[in-house]
């Protein structure tokens, strides 16, 4: 089992910054990619971004493209979200996910563990 904890979600204005953290812990190995979706009230869940293992493969919704950046520490098995020029339309809870697929699969796959969610809320 693997569990996977967020945090960094809260308030922000428009055009500011935020840092999502997802620590895992359990029986993750290196074949794990990790990724964040987000779901919006009264929308579907979206995908943000994914990374494998290595940090070298990295993939991004259209709609965070040049705007949010997914790294991760593989010592720390966390995984970022680096959040620039945040515009309100990207107020959601904000998901970490993991599984054994490539980072290019994430968005499509059945992934198994997801943690609990962290709120981020943008300001006009």
């Amino acid at each position: 089992q693997v569990q996977l904890v967020e945090s960094g979600g809260g308030l922000v204005q428009a055009r500011g910054s935020l840092r999502l953290s997802c620590a895992a812990s359990g029986r993750i190995f290196s074949s794990y990619a990790m990724g964040w979706f987000r779901q919006a009230p009264g929308k579907e869940r979206e995908f943000v971004a994914s990374s494998d293992w290595t940090g070298g493969a990295t993939y991004y919704g259209d709609s965070v493209k040049g705007r949010f950046t997914i790294s991760r520490d593989n010592a720390k098995n966390t995984v970022y979200l680096q959040m620039n020029s945040l515009k309100p339309e990207d107020t959601a809870v904000y998901y970490c996910a993991a599984d054994i697929v490539t980072a290019s699969d994430f968005p499509y796959s059945d992934l198994r563990y997801w943690g609990q969610g962290t709120q981020v809320t943008v300001s006009s």
